[in-house]
């Protein structure tokens, strides 16, 4: 399990590894709430998708992402929302070992 860093901010872009992956991580607000695009050694695999607190950013295992990106909320279970993210809101990285076990 790993933490992807995140500020507080309405829109920004986080590269990092994950799981061996180049992973390309953009989170943006809109009206409708916060969105994930996610992009892996160049090739999107999955953008515009809501974040919704406990579901996985990457709902598709033919995407060619191994684990999982999960939103947590750390005090309740709301959808994340920007103006916390990184402190109440994490975005989780789970393995398949780490998402079976827990």
């Amino acid at each position: 399990m790993l933490q992807v860093p995140l500020q507080a901010v309405e829109s920004q872009q986080v590269t990092v590894t994950l799981g061996g992956q180049d992973c390309q991580i953009d989170v943006y607000q809109k009206t409708q709430g916060l969105f994930v695009d996610l992009a892996v050694n160049g090739t999107d695999i999955s953008t515009g998708i809501l974040a919704l607190n406990g579901m996985s950013v990457c709902p598709f295992s033919y995407a060619n992402f191994a684990g999982y990106l999960i939103f947590c909320d750390t005090q309740g279970s709301d959808d994340p929302s920007y103006e916390t993210l990184g402190t109440r809101f994490l975005l989780i990285y789970l393995t398949e070992a780490d998402f079976v076990d827990s």
